[in-house]
């Protein structure tokens, strides 16, 4: 079996996208499948069409509805795949529900890919939920595949020496690619503040720009507070596992989430975490209840 995976971004970016990505490529080639990753983002769609004839997939997921969708929905690419009769699984991501379906340019392609998928994978209960209430005719469509997790290597990566700090500061870490979104620079500007209260603190981000005009204004303002931020724009994905363990608290800032892998590295890591109070994040920080917490969520 052939099947291509389409999502924003695949590695070796660093997003949660990508590593959701790459961890499904490599649970299905372990099962014998042949899998072909494609990132939307710059990609054309005659690239597509063109990747499309190549491959031959028998089976199409595109992660993420409106970003990876939109490009499904091309009548090129329509037409290399013989009019749409391949199988086509969407899963969607945070910002699928929560910021396109708001967005009347973007909510048809979200509503179209909805309606043309065979089935909709979603990874945490937060999403099956909100999928079911926001499109009741495809509700027997949802199947929830529970998110699972996995390291993508063991690779060294010392988190204090790549910002020049020591064991005495007390690191804050975000790992996510710079976008409104993810409020990256709200969670710089929000950390200052911490950090006038609590001078040992300290910020690192690590993620790829993926809005220029957002990620020109993060950039500019972690450079006018470069004592106490820093950020590069890549971890390799094998030493994720390292950055996690040098941190004291893994941040989430997002405005919204499907099922963060961050907070799931946080907890694999042992690390606790701190984040935005929204469904996916409620989710991942306080389980079912009866458990312990793994972390802290702020509003």
């Amino acid at each position: 079996m052939r099947v291509l995976l389409l999502a924003p971004t695949v590695v070796p970016l660093v997003t949660g996208n990508a590593v959701t990505v790459e961890r499904w490529r490599r649970a299905l080639v372990g099962r014998g499948v042949d899998v072909l990753t494609l990132g939307a983002a710059g990609l054309e769609a005659e690239d597509l069409a063109a990747a499309v004839r190549r491959f031959r997939p028998d089976v199409i997921h595109a992660h993420h509805l409106y970003r990876s969708g939109s490009l499904l929905l091309d009548s090129r690419v329509e037409a290399a795949l013989g009019g749409g009769h391949r199988p086509l699984v969407a899963s969607p991501a945070g910002t699928d529900l929560y910021v396109d379906l708001t967005v009347p340019e973007r909510a048809w392609v979200v509503h179209a890919v909805v309606d043309r998928a065979a089935a909709l994978v979603v990874q945490g209960w937060a999403t099956a939920w909100q999928m079911e209430a926001l499109f009741p005719g495809a509700a027997a469509r949802v199947v929830r595949v529970p998110k699972s997790f996995a390291w993508l290597g063991s690779e060294p990566f010392d988190l204090r020496a790549a910002a020049g700090w020591g064991p005495g500061h007390f690191v804050f870490f975000l790992p996510a690619g710079v976008r409104p979104v993810k409020r990256n620079l709200e969670c710089l500007r929000g950390l200052a503040g911490v950090r006038r209260a609590r001078p040992a603190v300290r910020a690192f981000f690590a993620g790829p720009v993926l809005d220029p005009v957002y990620g020109d204004r993060f950039r500019r303002e972690v450079e006018r507070r470069h004592a106490f931020a820093a950020w590069i724009p890549s971890i390799p994905p094998g030493a994720m596992r390292a950055a996690y363990e040098g941190a004291d608290v893994v941040v989430n800032a997002s405005s919204a989430e499907g099922l963060s892998n961050a907070l799931l590295g946080a907890a694999a890591a042992g690390r606790p975490v701190l984040a935005s109070d929204v469904p996916g994040n409620r989710e991942a920080v306080l389980g079912d209840g009866a458990g312990t917490p793994s972390g802290l969520l702020f509003g």
